[in-house]
């Protein structure tokens, strides 16, 4: 607090009301008497407390007031009381006193008159009976009174108490120094014991803790990055190119988000549009196929992408086209699917994916590639089961035993990219291409402990669980 501050009514009015008197024991009754705001005078007290100019002790008192209802009922009367005063002495019909008052009063003031036994029916018209007290607890329970905390000091003469306080330097300065008159200064001093403002900073969410911690096992392990800017996609790289007939269930609109405006793309590699098209109608490359007429319309149809496999068959195609190998990519990005929520689904998450792209590849690479992969997560047990995928073959559910449920968890899929996908971007047949995925949520679920993706990802987010949490320890027991 500065000089203009202490120098202040209230502050003086303080040292002078000691001066005269050992102390001021409600700081309230003092403000009261002085005719001085009671939060200026506790701004003051508190500076001079730091300073030791006084000693002050905390004082809370409680008490309860009225509410904003209850002051009306306070001028006007409440609503019982003016039914009762309604009633006359000889009594009065139900329909005649509704006639006489406001519907409104007369049903709060009905309801309360008979639970507070003041009016009874006698012969089917009303009258009046003896009346009682109101308590405590009947105001608090409609609302009327609020119990309302009021803090304020006793105050008494500290050490450094003088009548004629004058705040003194804070920091010695040059002039004090050549004209010495830092030798008779009495400086302000330091009250290392007082709390510095807490300054708010910005705090990672878990998944952003975690997505890190699965991009920097992707880095050691030698992978690069996929660009995963693009949420919305074409029906094509998101379907077609993966060989995934345009019959398929997700494919529907009660599994997929399509979009309005653009509802569709025209910007298609046109010589691969044909070949994507001619495997699906004819089959090819040891296939025959899905034998249906492939429509273009339904593969411009734009989309919020399914999956992030979408991303994968666009750089395999592009890889195909300046062919470079070994390649391993990896992406982690948001996903869109149309889903019922509940407690372990989402319409939008995050999906993990790796990709190896080299000569010869087998099964084997894949499962080699899988222990190296979730070892690194802290998950050594392992199974697989065989699965099913449009666009890979053969296929893996990936299970690990999680120590802490003590079972086996489903934690990813996996399989070998179909030569159908494959061929028609231009890949060498020599070359074979092994994947997996994961969502994201779920490993951030089991390590943070939350029972419910809700309380994880969306608008129904505790900040202050934001906040608090714990940093990530991916795969340290």
């Amino acid at each position: 607090m500065g000089d203009k501050e202490e120098k202040s009514a209230e502050g003086q009015a303080v040292l002078d009301f000691l001066y005269e008197n050992d102390e001021i024991s409600n700081t309230g009754d003092f403000a009261s008497a002085a005719g001085i705001d009671h939060e200026l005078v506790v701004n003051v007290i508190k500076s001079f407390s730091a300073r030791r100019i006084v000693d002050a002790q905390d004082i809370k008192t409680e008490k309860y007031v009225l509410t904003d209802e209850g002051k009306s009922y306070a001028a006007d009367g409440s609503p019982e009381c003016r039914f009762f005063l309604a009633v006359p002495p000889e009594g009065i019909s139900p329909d005649a006193l509704l006639k006489k008052m406001d519907p409104a009063l007369y049903k709060i003031g009905r309801t309360q008159a008979f639970r507070n036994k003041w009016v009874g029916v006698e012969n089917s018209l009303l009258h009046r009976k003896a009346i009682g007290k109101d308590d405590i607890e009947d105001l608090k329970r409609r609302k009327l009174i609020i119990l309302k905390t009021w803090k304020g000091f006793s105050v008494r003469k500290g050490p450094e108490y003088t009548r004629d306080h004058k705040k003194g330097p804070t920091d010695i300065t040059r002039d004090h120094i050549l004209s010495g008159e830092w030798k008779n200064l009495k400086f302000n001093q330091f009250n290392c014991n007082a709390q510095g403002k807490y300054v708010e900073g910005g705090h990672l969410h878990p998944l952003l803790k975690v997505r890190e911690q699965f991009r920097k096992i992707f880095l050691e392990m030698g992978f690069e990055e996929m660009p995963t800017n693009n949420y919305v996609e074409s029906s094509f790289w998101n379907f077609d190119a993966l060989f995934q007939p345009q019959q398929h269930p997700a494919r529907d609109s009660h599994d997929t988000f399509f979009l309005k405006v653009p509802s569709t793309t025209k910007q298609l590699p046109e010589d691969y549009v044909e070949r994507v098209k001619n495997v699906h109608e004819s089959g090819g490359y040891g296939s025959k196929g899905y034998n249906y007429e492939w429509k273009r319309d339904e593969a411009e149809k734009n989309l919020l992408r399914t999956h992030t496999t979408a991303v994968s068959s666009r750089m395999l195609y592009l890889l195909a086209q300046k062919p470079s190998f070994p390649k391993r990519y990896f992406s982690i990005d948001r996903v869109f699917r149309n889903e019922a929520v509940d407690r372990t689904h989402l319409a939008e998450f995050h999906q993990i994916e790796g990709v190896i792209c080299d000569h010869g590849l087998s099964l084997a690479d894949l499962i080699k590639v899988l222990k190296d992969f979730f070892a690194r997560l802290g998950m050594s047990k392992l199974r697989f089961k065989p699965a099913y995928n449009p666009y890979t073959s053969p296929s893996m559910e990936i299970f690990s035993y999680h120590e802490g449920f003590k079972k086996w968890v489903e934690v990813g899929n996996s399989g070998m990219f179909r030569p159908e996908m494959l061929r028609p971007m231009g890949l060498p047949e020599d070359i074979t291409v092994i994947a997996w995925g994961l969502s994201l949520e779920r490993p951030t679920m089991i390590l943070y402990g939350y029972d419910n993706i809700r309380d994880l990802f969306g608008h129904k987010v505790n900040l202050k669980l934001i906040k608090e949490n714990q940093i990530c320890r991916l795969g340290i027991k």
